[in-house]
């Protein structure tokens, strides 16, 4: 089990429902807590109001594509104190790497997904490929 505060979150945004519930569920059987979002500009209503221990972001999204929320989050600071782990079938060489704690690529395993969110929040950021 993961030792986090009650409070801790982590934040899954995915458009993909099917994606989003197996990412949910394996976190939470990891005792994560774990809140979902379908799009970008959710994602980035919920992170105006709330500070989630990681983030696992998609990069294609519906309605704000996860590079310009990713974009948002490094504007507003958020990415300073959160990392986030980008989850993704495309490539990701256009993104800053500053930004971000680490890079999945679909298709992975839920137990990849999970080893990723414990290594990114037990270290300081800077992006890994995964």
């Amino acid at each position: 089990m993961v030792a986090l505060a009650q409070s801790d979150v982590v934040l899954v945004i995915e458009d993909d429902l099917a994606t989003r519930k197996l990412f949910r569920t394996a976190l939470k059987t990891e005792g994560y807590a774990v809140v979902t979002v379908g799009d970008g500009l959710d994602a980035l209503k919920y992170l105006e109001m709330h500070t989630p221990a990681a983030v696992i972001l998609d990069l294609g999204l519906p309605r704000l594509h996860g590079s310009d929320v990713l974009s948002e989050m490094a504007a507003q600071g958020w990415t300073e104190r959160t990392p986030v782990i980008v989850v993704t079938g495309e490539r990701t060489d256009y993104l800053d790497a500053s930004q971000f704690a680490c890079v999945l690529h679909k298709p992975l395993t839920p137990d990849k997904l999970v080893a990723t969110v414990r290594r990114c929040l037990s270290k300081p950021s800077g992006a890994q490929g995964i």
